[in-house]
């Protein structure tokens, strides 16, 4: 496997920690703050859903770059 892949798979399983560590603090659940809104939408919902959507696009690039995603000893 090449080595750039081993890299994007640690920065995106680093960055999946980060990203969710980042979901039960302050940034994303603040105390009484509903300002600003988004297309209606209250801040803790929309910076929630920019987490959320943020990990699905790491759990994609994960399967992309897994190292065991082209191991023929396993199928």
């Amino acid at each position: 496997m090449p080595s750039h892949q081993k890299i994007l798979w640690k920065v995106c399983c680093i960055a999946a920690i980060i990203v969710s560590i980042l979901g039960f603090t302050p940034l994303a659940i603040p105390n009484n703050i509903f300002q600003p809104k988004l297309l209606g939408m209250p801040y803790p919902l929309w910076v929630s859903m920019l987490l959320s959507f943020l990990l699905v696009f790491l759990t994609f690039l994960g399967t992309k770059v897994h190292p065991g995603k082209n191991n023929p000893e396993e199928e």
